[in-house]
């Protein structure tokens, strides 16, 4: 069989209707994780996402094929105050972010979050940043292990809830030798 390959790449403005889409279907098919119903404007700002790159220091990453087909996308924050969580992230100097990671169900399980997530991290070097932080919920299990597997680590202070949703933040602390 040929194995697609993926590059990532800044989301086109003609595309962000298409991530908006597919991060509203990943995120609304999540066990465990808040309905449309519940969190209507957390929804929104999925479905309308390319809107976040308004902000500064905020860009919409995105994996395409070499079809040029979307296969999943990711908020990444060069400047933690515009990462626009709970809890103390904002307040986070010297770090990048990243949030709203998601994989279209159909090409899960070929590395395309891994993909995102590195690129992020790769950011984050050359912002000079020395951390980077995210947050996960208990219904991102399967993202949960594989930022551990990277060395992202649980960081308890970054914690918030989101309504009844507990948000579980953790940071990768990048190595300044790398950078």
């Amino acid at each position: 069989m040929n194995e697609q390959t993926y590059i990532i790449r800044n989301a086109r403005p003609e595309e962000f209707k298409a991530i908006g889409e597919l991060m509203v279907r990943v995120y609304s098919h999540l066990e465990g994780f808040p309905k449309q119903d519940e969190q209507p404007d957390y929804y929104k700002m999925l479905a309308n996402i390319g809107e976040l790159t308004q902000k500064p220091h905020t860009e919409l990453l995105v994996a395409v094929s070499s079809e040029e087909k979307i296969a999943g996308g990711v908020v990444y924050f060069s400047d933690m105050q515009y990462y626009g969580s709970g809890g103390t992230a904002t307040k986070e100097k010297n770090a990048s972010g990243f949030r709203l990671l998601a994989v279209d169900p159909d090409v899960r399980g070929h590395g395309i979050g891994k993909l995102l997530t590195l690129e992020c991290i790769r950011k984050a070097k050359e912002h000079h940043n020395r951390q980077v932080i995210i947050h996960s919920t208990k219904a991102m299990q399967v993202a949960w292990k594989m930022y551990e597997k990277l060395g992202f680590k649980r960081s308890e202070d970054l914690d918030f809830m989101q309504g009844k949703l507990p948000v579980f933040g953790f940071r990768l602390m990048l190595d300044r030798q790398a950078m």
